[in-house]
């Protein structure tokens, strides 16, 4: 094998690992560990449950706890009840520094990618609910239940 072809191998290989270093998808997982922390008045209440959504799963944790979700470019909803107590948040999933390899060495073409895996994005490692006291869904403006039909005879 000659020098020169061995040289433009090398360099083929280089500028292939470069335009791909960008790529999040390539080096970053599609989950993520999150810590779920539920705050009730200032003080933290444990033991309230909670689940976690997006358009990629569902998961469900017991306050504080861990849980590793799927990310996605779609917001988490987290909804957490007990008893009269609830939350209901939305946390939107950031971009993380793979953008700028994106843009750079892929021309954006990674940036496509990691949008449908969600690898390129990151959610904060501890999300922190304020608990409301009262009804769930009615102090959420769900509407009222209406009452069974009742027969007076």
């Amino acid at each position: 094998m000659s020098l020169p072809f061995r040289l433009s191998r090398a360099a083929s290989a280089a500028l292939a690992a470069a335009a791909l270093g960008g790529c999040a998808t390539l080096f970053d997982s599609t989950e993520q560990t999150v810590l779920v922390q539920t705050v009730l008045d200032h003080q933290q209440v444990s033991g309230i449950g909670c689940v976690l959504s997006n358009d990629k799963g569902r998961w469900f944790v017991t306050s504080p706890g861990r849980v590793t979700v799927h990310k996605s470019t779609q917001p988490l909803v987290v909804d957490c009840r007990r008893e009269d107590v609830w939350a209901f948040d939305q946390i939107e999933a950031r971009q993380n520094a793979s953008k700028w390899g994106n843009i750079i060495f892929t021309l954006g073409a990674g940036q496509y990618v990691d949008k449908q895996t969600g690898a390129g994005f990151d959610l904060p490692s501890t999300l922190t609910v304020i608990l409301q006291r009262g009804e769930g869904a009615a102090a959420r403006g769900a509407p009222p239940q209406q009452p069974s039909p009742t027969s007076i005879y």
